[in-house]
């Protein structure tokens, strides 16, 4: 895999510290090098994203083999992009949502979000301040694919946030929802809408080579509707004052401009096309057009709507043209349409991609409604699913759902699920009385101010095995919309089931999904660890106490067994080490300790604290050898029972697989 533009992503203390160790060790690697006599270029950042997260290089597959230091950077690349720190990511794409300029206090609309790189890119905006745990706002991100759905949770998973919730629908016609606010049912509307429709990707053609083979001019006529109808869909739930962005991956003035013009004049002023051009600075754009014609597949073009033959009229519409009138025309700006983005890298190389990015800012008046605005009017229209599944829903007011319990969110009883797809587990908030969250409370000393309410299990029966937790925002969401909306999923796993739970003082131990979320409500069992100990910790599988510094056993020796958090905090007088801190699930045993944390994530920790993490293909799979680390004897008898299915520390020289539910396994004694 070649890496030709990269982005760093995830909590803004680990994406800053992945940068540091790009420049001050593989970038600088890679200054004076040569291959075959030639220079090779170090990547550069791209001048108009925030920060220098952002990064491409001209580095071809066939060079990464012939050079030890190239090898090793891709190596990294690929790593880290497993871990999900790092985001294989075209340029363009990364635009839209820096237009939506998002802020922690946005309620965010994704209407067309899967795979999921621009909503990754929303979720970090929303965690901008890493002291807040719940962020005011949240993104809703939807598709109406629902296998990519489950595309797009993978992506949102990776970067372990309370505040996103993933639906599946048709995004024509997604529900209008309710929210509760000081117990009146009030009608939701989003501060940023992102609009990146379905297109014919004739902008795409530099590395889309089916778009040669497959284009035509019907490919726009055809999708021009239903682009217009997501458009209006979302510029109808904006709230007064938001920004929503259009964006597509065309340059057909069809799918781009006349969307926007039609969009324009159906919201009578509501809308304006707001001046974007100077918002990201040093990004190279062209600006949209004012006047285009319609062609037919068969190569008949039309110049206005009362040329057009009766016998044409089902393919091309009214909305398709340019507006008559010189002043409405001129009122409308669509100069400001980014008509092409050209990305330059380095020295003349140039990428394109088209990217028609419209933001449309309400002004200070009435947006866009249309149907009825009480919330007891509300009804969702029918959904129409692609591929191998088909949904159809009708919504009740959940006022007057007599049946429904209180606290849980599940999938409508009317729902119908044709072919091949997939039946949801409901969303079970836990009850305020309900007996197994005080001893969690005691067990960690949780901080008063702890929302228990939005804890929640996805089952209504048996013992919960697993606690996910959401943020309040998206628990009103979930509450008033359970009848109207499918959700695919929502929530971070906090804590799981311990098999033999009952031998400890708390049958639940911590997830380190949801640590970082978690981190700031405990206020017990809290390990500061140094460096060289959480080296120890992630190479080790069980490391007894004397293999630990002095600190460390001073800590842990007092603590009865069970599940403990390990907290690394840097010194800022030391700045060649780690400068990002770390926050680590683990388990005190009855003479060691062990950290439960997944390969990749372990691994990306080992990589920023200086471990080179080296990979030998065999067989069998991969064989990780962090060079540094120190060797690793066998685990003590008493504490050899690993728990399946979480990835141990495991030895420097074994790549542990992942297995079964975490919550199926033993834990060491």
């Amino acid at each position: 895999m070649a890496y030709d533009l990269f982005k760093m992503r995830g909590r803004a203390h680990h994406a800053k510290e992945i940068l540091h160790c790009l420049k001050n060790k593989y970038f600088k690697e890679l200054e004076d090098l040569e291959v075959d006599g030639q220079k090779v270029e170090v990547p550069q950042p791209l001048s108009w994203y925030p920060e220098e997260l952002a990064w491409h290089t001209n580095l071809s597959r066939k060079i990464l083999r012939k050079s030890p230091q190239l090898e090793k950077f891709h190596q990294f690349l690929v790593s880290e992009t497993e871990s999900g720190n790092i985001s294989r990511q075209e340029a363009v794409s990364m635009i839209p949502p820096l237009l939506l300029n998002a802020h922690p206090h946005h309620k965010i609309l994704d209407m067309c979000a899967a795979p999921g790189s621009k909503t990754t890119q929303l979720i970090e905006m929303l965690h901008a301040d890493m002291n807040v745990p719940f962020p005011e706002g949240f993104v809703i991100a939807n598709d109406v694919d629902n296998k990519r759905c489950y595309l797009l949770v993978h992506q949102a998973k990776r970067l372990s946030s309370p505040c996103i919730m993933v639906v599946n629908h048709d995004a024509s016609s997604i529900p209008r929802l309710t929210i509760d606010v000081n117990g009146k049912k009030e009608i939701l509307f989003y501060d940023r809408i992102l609009c990146d429709v379905p297109c014919s990707g004739d902008g795409t053609m530099r590395k889309n080579i089916d778009v040669w083979k497959k284009w035509t001019t019907l490919n726009s006529l055809q999708l021009h509707g239903l682009q217009l109808r997501i458009a209006t869909r979302g510029a109808e739930q904006l709230v007064e004052g938001g920004r929503m962005v259009y964006s597509t991956c065309s340059l057909n003035p069809i799918e781009d401009e006349a969307v926007i013009a039609s969009l324009l004049e159906k919201s009578e002023g509501a809308l304006e096309l707001a001046d974007v051009s100077s918002e990201l600075p040093g990004l190279k754009w062209m600006p949209g057009i004012t006047q285009w014609k319609v062609m037919t597949k068969d190569g008949q073009w039309f110049s206005e709507w009362e040329a057009v033959p009766h016998g044409r009229h089902t393919q091309i519409r009214p909305t398709m043209f340019p507006p008559k009138d010189p002043e409405r025309l001129q009122a409308m700006h669509l100069e400001r349409c980014g008509e092409k983005v050209r990305v330059a890298h380095g020295r003349g190389a140039v990428q394109v991609q088209g990217l028609s990015c419209d933001t449309l800012q309400g002004e200070p008046r009435e947006p866009v409604r249309s149907g009825p605005t009480d919330p007891a009017e509300l009804e969702s229209k029918p959904v129409g699913g692609i591929d191998d599944t088909e949904i159809t829903e009708r919504a009740e007011n959940v006022e007057n759902n007599g049946s429904k319990k209180d606290g849980v969110c599940g999938p409508p009883p009317s729902k119908k699920m044709k072919l091949f797809g997939f039946k949801e587990d409901p969303f079970v908030f836990i009850p305020e009385d309900d007996p197994l969250f005080p001893p969690i409370q005691k067990f960690y000393a949780l901080d008063p101010s702890f929302p228990k309410m939005n804890l929640l299990t996805r089952t209504t029966e048996g013992k919960k095995r697993q606690l996910y937790m959401v943020s309040k925002e998206l628990r009103n969401v979930l509450l008033n919309n359970s009848e109207r909306v499918k959700v695919i999923n929502t929530g971070i796993k906090v804590w799981c089931r311990n098999n033999s739970g009952e031998e400890f003082d708390c049958a639940f131990r911590l997830a380190q999904e949801g640590i970082y979320t978690l981190y700031p409500f405990i206020n017990s069992r809290i390990i500061t660890v140094s460096m060289e100990d959480v080296k120890i910790l992630l190479t080790q599988e069980n490391p007894f106490f004397r293999k630990l510094s002095s600190e460390t056993y001073s800590q842990a020796k007092d603590l009865a067994k069970g599940s403990i958090v390990l907290k690394y905090e840097p010194d800022p007088t030391k700045p060649d080490t780690l400068q990002c801190p770390i926050v680590l699930c683990g388990w005190r045993g009855k003479a060691s300790i062990r950290t439960f944390v997944p390969k990749n994530e372990r691994l990306h920790y080992l990589r920023m604290m200086g471990l080179e993490v080296l990979a030998e293909k065999k067989k069998e799979g991969t064989v990780l050898a962090p060079e540094s680390a120190g060797g690793s004897g066998p685990p003590e008898a008493e504490e050899a029972g690993a728990e399946h299915g979480v990835e141990p520390a495991a030895s420097a020289s074994v790549d542990a697989a992942p297995g079964p539910d975490p919550a199926e396994g033993t834990l060491p004694r």
